[in-house]
């Protein structure tokens, strides 16, 4: 289906910058370097310089970023990490690779972790924190930091979402022992195809990575020091992504301004939740803009009608996909959440006119839910 208001327009994405994402593909190309080359190094080192830490490894999906880096913190069969239960599928998968346990508590109003539920979580076998900056929003991390002290455990972020936000004017990514970040197309920095990678200050996390991600080799001697992966990002991807870096800003500062449409003009609508958070000491970057409203399924349904495609993040719980054999955590948020919130159209493509429009079929919505209500009232 063709939507008035797609959710992302990868198409118009690529026309837009096709110039010069042409001239890096092509420039990689003619030169022969497709593996583990100048076009890797030189995005690594931009990356690293714009999440503001020393290093950063590119690999080929933030699953493996995740992975990897628990690795590197040293988490091992029979440990437990404390992460969420509201987030994609690999936050949890990459903790249950390792052999470990993932312990999932609920999150907050923000959908980020509840840090008043991390202290009651930890026990003698829990080796780290993983926290999820969703939909671009980086979580309290002064209070995640002090708890991860206390206890002497490692901070991995899942900043798959969060590149370029920011909390206290630190980014995302620069906090814990590693940050986590995923290329996929339709993140906020997508290639054309998956990508990941890890930014660190440790070196020898840096290393460790570098090594695993190409089956435990070092390049330059020839020696195997891990049975590795195959989990590069390769040249090509570099060079887009490296490219893209270059506009990232711009994008971010569009969505800013798309959200703030969003937010002046769907305030007020009774029983509809949209963004509220205090941005006191938080800059978002808005990969997603969630709404959250009791009327979720009927809502999507009407703005599919009137070709406005939106997203849902997620439908069910993690729990309740059986294959993945979780226990039920009993986290009433999370349970809600599912049931209520749906991401409207955010891209650096989304224009003024149609979050407008967006906001008028909201408006519609709820004008048509009011007066349905008023009839059935009458007629009572």
């Amino acid at each position: 289906m063709a939507y008035r208001v797609p959710f992302v327009n990868a198409k118009a994405h690529y026309n837009r910058w096709k110039g010069e994402i042409d001239a890096a593909i092509t420039g990689c190309l003619a030169s022969g370097d497709l593996i583990c080359r100048g076009h890797l190094r030189d995005f690594e080192a931009h990356l690293a310089d714009f999440v503001g830490v020393k290093y950063a490894v590119g690999v080929n999906s933030g699953y493996h970023a995740l992975h990897f880096s628990l690795l590197a913190a040293g988490v091992k069969p029979g440990d437990e990490v404390i992460t969420v239960a509201h987030t994609f599928v690999a936050t949890i998968s990459a903790i249950i690779h390792c052999g470990a346990q993932p312990v999932l508590i609920d999150v907050g109003h923000d959908y980020n972790m509840n840090c008043d539920l991390i202290e009651s979580a930890i026990t003698p076998r829990t080796k780290a924190l993983l926290p999820v900056h969703l939909n671009g929003r980086v979580c309290d991390m002064e209070r995640i930091l002090s708890i991860a002290d206390k206890y002497d455990l490692r901070v991995i972020e899942d900043a798959a979402q969060a590149l370029g936000a920011a909390f206290r004017n630190q980014r995302a990514g620069s906090f814990g022992l590693t940050g986590c970040f995923s290329f996929y197309p339709f993140k906020i920095l997508g290639g054309f195809g998956d990508g990941g990678a890890i930014t660190t200050n440790d070196p020898e996390v840096a290393r460790m990575a570098t090594l695993l991600r190409y089956n435990g080799e070092d390049r330059e001697s020839g020696e195997y020091h891990y049975h590795g992966y195959t989990a590069l990002l390769d040249n090509v991807q570099a060079a887009v992504l490296d490219v893209k870096l270059r506009h990232l800003p711009d994008w971010i500062a569009h969505r800013r301004t798309i959200a703030a449409l969003y937010r002046e003009g769907l305030g007020g609508i009774d029983g509809l939740e949209i963004p509220h958070f205090d941005e006191h000491n938080h800059f978002d970057n808005f990969q997603n803009f969630v709404i959250r409203t009791p009327f979720r399924d009927e809502l999507r349904a009407r703005l599919k009608a009137q070709g406005i495609e939106t997203l849902v993040h997620w439908p069910k719980p993690v729990w309740e996909h059986k294959g993945l054999f979780l226990d039920d955590p009993r986290l009433p948020q999370t349970e809600s959440i599912c049931r209520e919130v749906i991401s409207l159209p955010m891209s650096a493509e989304t224009t003024a006119e149609q979050a407008r429009f967006v906001v008028e079929s909201i408006h519609d919505f709820y004008s048509s839910k009011a007066m349905d209500s008023s009839l059935l009232h009458r007629a009572g």
